[in-house]
This record gives structure tokens, C-alpha cells and sequence, in this order.
């Protein structure tokens, strides 16, 4: 590794040459800041969970009482750090289609936003973690999911439209709220300081999708058999993201304090037994319980009469875990049948060819409704909005 960044300073350099390899113009970042930032009073002095409940948290890396321990910190950085960048990769090009100036604007931001998330990343290897933090920084600019190797296969898969970027900020990056509010607990101080700016940001994410896809609805043109499809792809997707079932991973992360459980304080206060060995089920659980109700909140604004939408069952297209790559139904219900028959059902439920050139024609319509800059994003100059 030739360009190995000795300082933070060497790695913004590196920084600046994988924005340019990617086709990011830096003039998208408008007037967005680009900074390290950390909540230190939301993370808390006492470590709260686990084996080492009670002491302090810890500030360096060399007070981690084992190199274990030092191992899974920086993997999840990296992991959590790639795909913040792997997700600009993915989204880069939607700024020459967008449907709207607002949409424009708001994909340029949530792009701003994940540079920033991976900047946060890399600092916390760069600066906690030695040569090995050094080489894990550094190899966040060199993998790309224009090539397929990011670490996760979420962020590997490509995104050609805007109706994909509405279903992936919706469920995918509920999926990232999830993570990172299950870091913002942890023993190592910085990661757990680190997350509270990056939640506050994420939620723009997760708004921009919720109010991209009730203006698709509002505008009436996509069929709603068609958005559903794309759904089913995208929450099947998002469901993979939590990890394998009865994770030995989740069980010794949870143990040494240094990744707990959704909403772990809540938990801790009114006295929720902990059960290390379905954690990741746990947390794909209530994942899915809070987008069926977004998705319930969305078919409130579907036409009368017209049938609701839907959250697929957790077994349904899985790649891992316990029904990996078995014959479930959107329900949740074993399919019985050929294989034939299973395709035939799968051609149903999830974006065929025929959905994808549909769609092109379709996008030259008006297919989501109208939505207002204000002021404020229009000066940011963020995507490069003008008034």
C-alpha cells in the first residue's frame, strides 16, 4: 500500500483523489462542512452493559483490555465507514435524473452527509488505532461498489434509478439508523461520542425516502403493483443488514459493552432481560415492526379503494440467516411448488426487465409530486441549487 496516509492530513489528500476517481464534483458539498464532530456528554462516562458494566469507558485504544476486543472495534468502523462511501459510489450518478430540484438537492446532501459519516470513521482509525487503523483508513478509498468488493453486498448493488434511491433510503438507511443507535452505547468513547451527529443527520435519510415515496404515490402514475415489487426487493435487502442468526459476533460485542442492543438505555431502565444469543434477531425485529408502520402510514395516502401496501415477511429473499436462500412467500409461508413455479412467483413479487424499461418510460412523466426548496437549501448550494 503504497499511499498508506502517516497523518490526517495525507489521508484528506488520499480523500480528495477518491472523489475524484468517482466523478464526485466537490462543488455538490455546497457550503456543507465537512467536519469531525463528537457528542461526548450524549455517550456517557460509565460503560453500561456487559462484563465491564460500571468502569469508564474507554478513551484509548490501548486501555481495551484486549486485543480481541481492539479487533471488533475496528471492524465495525471499517465496516460502518465503508458503506458511507460505498453509498456515494451507488447514488452518485442520480444527480443528472433527478425528478426534481428538490430531489436534487436532497440527494446531494444525503451524499454530503455520508462523507462526512466516513470521514468520522476514518478519523477514529486513524487516530485510535495504529498502522492497523491507518490501513483499514486507507482502504476505504481503494474498494468500490462500482467493482463489487465493498464489504457489504447491499452496497454492492447498483442503483439506476430514483424510485431504487427512494425504496433504498426508506429501508436500507432505517437499517443504518438501527446500527448506529446500537453503537451509541459503547464502551469505546469515541465511537459511542461519535453517533449522536451521525443519527441527526441519518434521519434526513430516512426522511428523504418516506417523502420521495408519498409523492411518487401523490402523482398517481407508478402502478402500485409495480412500487410494491420494489419494496419487496429493497426490505428483503435491508433485512440481510442485521447479520446472522445467533451471531457469536453480536454475543461477544454485547459482552464486552462495545455494541448493544436497539434503544439499550431504554432496555436497561425498565429492567429487559438481555438474550445475547438472538441479538441481531432482536434488533431485524423491531426494524421491521417500525417500517410496517411506516408503510402503513404510506398506504394512507393511496386512492381510496386501492389495496394496501406491505412489508414482506423477514424469511422472504433472504441471502443469510436461517431461511438463506429457501422458498418463503411475502407472507412469510414455505412455498410449495416447481421451480418453475417458484420463478413464475418470484417474476410477481419482485422488478422484472419488463418493470425496469416500464420505468423509463414512465420517469418521462411527471411521476412525483412537486416539493418546495426553502430558503435555506436554496443558499446552501448544496447539489449546486440555485433559486
Amino acid at each position: 500500500m503504497d499511499n498508506l496516509p502517516d497523518t490526517w492530513d495525507d489521508w484528506i489528500a488520499n480523500f480528495s483523489d477518491w472523489q475524484d476517481r468517482v466523478g464526485y464534483d466537490r462543488s455538490w458539498l455546497g457550503d456543507f462542512d465537512l467536519s469531525i464532530q463528537f457528542d461526548w456528554e450524549r455517550a456517557g462516562d460509565v460503560i453500561e452493559f456487559g462484563d465491564y458494566k460500571g468502569r469508564a469507558k474507554w478513551e484509548r485504544s490501548l486501555q481495551v483490555p484486549q486485543q480481541s476486543m481492539r479487533d471488533a472495534l475496528i471492524s465495525m468502523i471499517t465496516v460502518q465507514g465503508d458503506t458511507e462511501f460505498a453509498s456515494v459510489e451507488q447514488q452518485r450518478h442520480l444527480l443528472a435524473s433527478a425528478p426534481t430540484a428538490y430531489d436534487k438537492y436532497a440527494a446531494a446532501r444525503i451524499m454530503a452527509e455520508e462523507q462526512r459519516h466516513g470521514w468520522q470513521m476514518a478519523y477514529l482509525l486513524m487516530t485510535y488505532f495504529g498502522q492497523q487503523g491507518r490501513r483499514e483508513a486507507q482502504k476505504l478509498l481503494e474498494r468500490n461498489a462500482q467493482d463489487g468488493d465493498r464489504l457489504l453486498g447491499a452496497f454492492n448493488r447498483p442503483m439506476p434509478h430514483w424510485l431504487d434511491f427512494f425504496c433504498y433510503t426508506m429501508f436500507v438507511d432505517r437499517d443504518g439508523k438501527f446500527q448506529l443507535g446500537m453503537l451509541s452505547t459503547s464502551s469505546f468513547k469515541p465511537i459511542a461520542a461519535s453517533m449522536g451527529p451521525m443519527l441527526k443527520e441519518e434521519s434526513f435519510h430516512l426522511g428523504t425516502g418516506s417523502n420521495g415515496l408519498r409523492r411518487v404515490i401523490k402523482a398517481g402514475v407508478i402502478p402500485l403493483d409495480l412500487l410494491q415489487r420494489y419494496f419487496n426487493k429493497w426490505v428483503s435487502t435491508a433485512h440481510d443488514l442485521f447479520g446472522v442468526d445467533a451471531s457469536s459476533s453480536a454475543h461477544w460485542a454485547y459482552v464486552w459493552g462495545i455494541k448493544g442492543r436497539w434503544d439499550e438505555r431504554s432496555k436497561l431502565e425498565n429492567g429487559v432481560e438481555v438474550d445475547k444469543a438472538v441479538l441481531n434477531e432482536e434488533a431485524r425485529a423491531h426494524y421491521h415492526d417500525e417500517i410496517v408502520a411506516e408503510v402503513e402510514k404510506l398506504s394512507g395516502y393511496l386512492p381510496e379503494g386501492a389495496a394496501p401496501l406491505s412489508v414482506p415477511h423477514e424469511n422472504f429473499n433472504r441471502a443469510i440467516g436461517k431461511t438463506k436462500l429457501t422458498r418463503h412467500l411475502t407472507t412469510g409461508e414455505e412455498f410449495a411448488g416447481t421451480d418453475e413455479e417458484w420463478n413464475a412467483y418470484l417474476s410477481s413479487v419482485l422488478p422484472t426487465e419488463k418493470d425496469e424499461e416500464d420505468l423509463k418510460q414512465l420517469f418521462k412523466l411527471e411521476w412525483v409530486a412537486e416539493k418546495k426548496m426553502s430558503e435555506r437549501q436554496i443558499a446552501s448550494g448544496i447539489g449546486g441549487a440555485t433559486a
